[in-house]
């Protein structure tokens, strides 16, 4: 039988005096059958109980502590806890409030011994089967206040992420980096080659687009005075949904000035790897049964060189179109008449050789006619300083000198314009107070792209990115 309790009997708050992860950790040193002689006070989801006749045990959920640790048992007894009978009845998922003398049972246990309890909110859902949780994915990704419950591993995933974040933060400013803000919802998008989304401001009577990338802000900030400088926060791409994809997600993005692509090189390999120092104990991981190691340094190699190496194919961009759309041909790749060298070179990388480039390897000197922000390469005219971090087959930020001439950013800027207006959606636009800040004077600096789910997709060894955003798009469900 269930137990339900009308609304206005339930209290407003309850006070709570411990969690379970504190007390596991301050307890632990209580032998098999030991009373500690402290009453406390704790609150949680019930999610499993048994009864024995007088006496009934639960598992009291609270959420503390990193993955499985914020947890305590409970221990009820018929001439101890008050409304034993209704105890037994509760729903598992139900809200209750507890206080009671801590003891560690005969069976080592660490356990509320329930003097008094308190209902707060009712599971009127269930959580799935109590011992695998609900594992159909659909629901965890759509219901994942359901699925954070039933599933310890979605808990440790989401606390990974959070330690990666705040652990990020710390790091770039312990190196100098002044944390800001940027504006999200923007008059011109640019930054990246990206559909953005579209929108109209009605006070302002213009439109506008969510921002695809913060860079073009950063930039604004190094000539305005601050060298280095990050954001830390959410960009906005309308794009397909893959594993490797969710329309919003993380980006963590810094400028510095008098730096080259070189500087962030050595960056962010070295932010990588303390950072799944820190979450993972180690610099060498497990990613989908590989193993991988971000210790720095990490090997550098253009895509010419990995197309020889993975599919044993010889691209340059100083081959002629005619041979470069011949290979492209043979490897059955869609290409555009208007591309030049550089974006077929870069075809053949992105669609028959990234995918399989373990690394990590920093894949660097792109080709120019993919990279109208970056600055063009000291010794070779044909390329930029720009490099792609790439491992176990994804490329994981995007990062360059950055370009530093506000008459050649015009020049390809009105370029992308054009492109954008003979219907390239991804093409960046003329972005002229960004033309107007450079004409202040931009320093020689270069940037830093990191996607974050794609770092905390390695470090919690999930393959879709679905498994490390809290609420990921979804395509409209139907109707109950």
């Amino acid at each position: 039988m269930t137990l339900v309790i009308p609304s206005h009997e339930i209290p407003y708050s309850y006070e709570v005096t411990d969690v379970a992860d504190a007390l596991q950790r301050k307890y632990a040193h209580l032998i098999d059958g030991e009373e500690s002689g402290v009453t406390v006070s704790v609150a949680g989801r019930m999610m499993l109980r048994r009864e024995q006749g007088k006496l009934a045990f639960a598992t009291l959920v609270d959420g503390s502590g990193f993955a499985g640790n914020g947890k305590i048992q409970l221990f009820a007894l018929t001439n101890l806890t008050d409304r034993f009978e209704d105890f037994t009845k509760l729903n598992l998922g139900d809200w209750i409030g507890v206080e009671g003398q801590l003891v560690r049972t005969k069976r080592g246990e660490l356990s509320v011994k329930v003097a008094q309890w308190t209902f707060l909110a009712q599971a009127r859902r269930g959580f799935g089967d109590k011992f695998h949780g609900i594992t159909d994915t659909d629901t965890r990704y759509r219901q994942r206040y359901a699925d954070l419950w039933a599933n310890e591993e979605s808990r440790r995933v989401f606390l990974l992420r959070s330690r990666v974040l705040s652990f990020i933060r710390t790091w770039m400013q312990a190196r100098g980096f002044v944390e800001v803000e940027t504006p999200i919802l923007v008059p011109v998008h640019g930054g990246a080659h990206a559909r953005p989304f579209e929108t109209h401001h009605n006070a302002l009577d213009m439109n506008m687009t969510l921002r695809i990338a913060q860079e073009l802000y950063l930039k604004r900030l190094v000539v305005g005075g601050i060298p280095r400088v990050f954001e830390l926060g959410r960009v906005f791409r309308n794009e397909g949904l893959d594993t490797r994809h969710n329309p919003e997600f993380t980006m963590l993005e810094a400028q510095q000035a008098y730096g080259d692509y070189n500087d962030m090189m050595e960056l962010f390999e070295l932010l990588v790897s303390d950072v799944a120092a820190e979450v993972c104990g180690t610099t060498t991981i497990n990613y989908q049964g590989r193993e991988l190691d971000l210790s720095p340094p990490w090997r550098r190699a253009t895509m010419p060189e990995l197309v020889a190496e993975v599919i044993g194919l010889d691209v340059e961009v100083s081959m002629s179109v005619d041979k470069l759309r011949g290979v492209c041909d043979d490897e059955h790749l869609v290409y555009e008449d208007s591309w030049g060298p550089g974006r077929l070179v870069a075809e053949i990388y992105d669609r028959k050789v990234e995918s399989q480039v373990w690394g990590p390897v920093h894949v660097f000197n792109h080709p120019r006619e993919i990279s109208p922000l970056a600055r063009p390469h000291r010794s070779n005219p044909d390329l930029v300083e720009r490099f792609e971090p790439t491992l176990a087959g994804r490329e994981l930020g995007n990062n360059f000198t950055e370009l530093i001439d506000p008459d050649e950013q015009r020049a390809r800027l009105t370029e992308q314009s054009m492109e954008l207006a003979a219907g390239d959606e991804e093409a960046m636009q003329l972005d002229e107070d960004y033309l107007r800040a450079m004409e202040y004077g931009l320093p020689p600096n270069a940037g830093l792209g990191l996607g974050v789910d794609r770092l905390v997709m390695l470090l919690a060894d999930v393959a879709s990115i679905r498994d490390v955003v809290l609420f990921p798009a979804l395509r409209p469900e139907a109707p109950e």
